[in-house]
């Protein structure tokens, strides 16, 4: 059996990423233990302390094993955080030896949606990819610039480092790993079973664009804002750089830093993250969208919403459009 821990930190934390976590693992010990075999997990519940409260005391969790009784273990859980995950680190730093030194000795590890933040602290990640919600990535890049943020991602294998996206998308990073240990025929049997949509790899068509305003430079915020409030026209990086009296080298780079966008890429992200809203609600076809947001070439437009939501705009609006849904 694989040893596994999965981590119990002082609150808050996003308690069905535990009990997701847990129960996917222990379904699949049943049924390896009903086809006559042993159980693949052997599941520990890790913490600091022999209890964490979360929701304001409303629920709590009692974990079976303090951290200092743990001397080996194969494979490390980091489950999300609730709110600020800056402020669950504060709490929690004193994991962060504990899953360094395993991790050293051989054990993988795994972060759950916004627990990247905790994998991060150990450094770990120093120049490796990682994922996290989407919500959650301006904050991410900002702790850890040195980490490859690709949000775009729903889970990220990277040399028995493990990350997945926002929310319950852990559960498919959870049936990757049964896949892992346990065969294709029983990541399928589970998946089907618990009704996870198995071999999901992106979490871009659930991103919403609201926009990198986290900084301190007032003229790159006067430009994002002149942006946003004209998507239907067409605009140059010349034609900010003039109108902000930057040059545009210097222009280039401090959106670059200042979003993590360059600014043709920021242009493109708030005509689709327009288009996506029209193609959502409206009754527009997708060519009228495409002008409406300033774009006339229909193959580009196609290319830029692809690359951005993972679909087409036909198979948003059908994905989306409750009216499509319908009809």
């Amino acid at each position: 059996m694989k040893h596994v821990s999965i981590i119990i930190p002082q609150g808050p934390i996003i308690l069905s990423s535990v009990i997701g976590t847990y129960k996917v693992l222990a379904f699949v010990n049943h049924f390896m233990q009903a086809r006559g075999k042993k159980p693949a997990f052997d599941i520990h519940l890790v913490g600091l302390s022999t209890e964490s409260e979360l929701y304001d005391g409303l629920f709590a969790i009692r974990p079976g094993s303090l951290l200092s009784e743990i001397q080996k273990t194969e494979l490390i859980i980091i489950p999300a955080f609730y709110g600020n995950p800056l402020e669950g680190l504060k709490r929690n730093m004193d994991f962060v030896p504990f899953i360094t030194d395993q991790y050293k000795h051989g054990a993988e590890v795994a972060s759950l949606c916004t627990g990247a933040f905790l994998l991060a602290s150990t450094n770990l990640l120093k120049g490796k990819a990682c994922t996290t919600h989407w919500m959650a990535a301006d904050i991410f890049r900002q702790a850890f610039p040195e980490v490859r943020l690709m949000p775009e991602k729903l889970l990220i294998d990277e040399l028995g480092i493990y990350s997945s996206g926002g929310a319950y998308s852990f559960l498919n990073l959870v049936v990757y790993l049964v896949e892992k240990y346990c065969g294709r025929d029983v990541a399928v049997h589970c998946a089907k079973v618990m009704e996870i949509e198995i071999d999901r790899q992106s979490q871009s068509p659930f991103m919403i664009f609201s926009g990198q305003k986290e900084h301190q430079d007032e003229s790159i915020k006067k430009a994002q804002l002149y942006i946003e409030r004209n998507v239907g026209t067409k605009i140059s990086v010349d034609q900010l750089s003039e109108m902000f009296a930057i040059s545009r080298r210097n222009f280039e780079r401090r959106f670059k830093k200042a979003t993590a966008n360059t600014p043709v890429e920021y242009l493109q992200r708030v005509k689709i993250e327009a288009a996506k809203k029209s193609l959502e609600s409206g009754r527009e076809n997708v060519n009228e969208v495409m002008y409406a947001v300033g774009y006339s070439d229909h193959k580009a437009f196609r290319n830029i919403f692809k690359k951005i939501t993972g679909l087409s705009p036909i198979g948003y609006r059908n994905k989306y459009n409750r009216e499509m849904a319908v009809n």
